[in-house]
């Protein structure tokens, strides 16, 4: 097995990616902006946006695509958000979207984060 491991900040005990037998591991995402350092105001559908970008960036750059994308896994702090994380969801893809689990998770890192995403995707 080839694998290369894409580490994230300096000292951190997870790897932001990885890449192995011809598919991109991406470890979860939360919505926080990563020029400003901060989460977006609103609510679910703004933080899952920003999650979604920031994953798209992650998966570009590392040589892949959302189209390319086989799954995701979603945690919600609160079920009741899943419209309207599913509503910004669809944007990102289109007619034939990865498979997904979605589960609610009692809380995240930090308070404010009311959405993680992580994702699979073919290289």
């Amino acid at each position: 097995m080839k694998k290369e491991t894409i580490l994230g900040r300096p000292g951190s005990p997870y790897a932001k990616a990885v890449k192995a037998n011809g598919f991109l591991f991406v470890s979860g995402n939360v919505g926080v902006n990563p020029e400003t350092g901060k989460v977006p105001e609103g609510g679910i559908k703004e933080q899952t946006r920003q999650v979604l970008e920031n994953l798209k960036a992650t998966v570009e750059s590392l040589g892949s695509s959302f189209e390319d994308v086989v799954k995701v896994n979603v945690y919600l702090v609160n079920v009741r958000d899943f419209p309207g994380m599913n509503e910004v969801y669809k944007e990102y893809f289109g007619p034939e979207p990865p498979t997904r689990t979605t589960v609610g998770v009692h809380e995240l890192a930090r308070r404010e984060f009311l959405i993680e995403i992580e994702l699979m995707a073919a290289l």
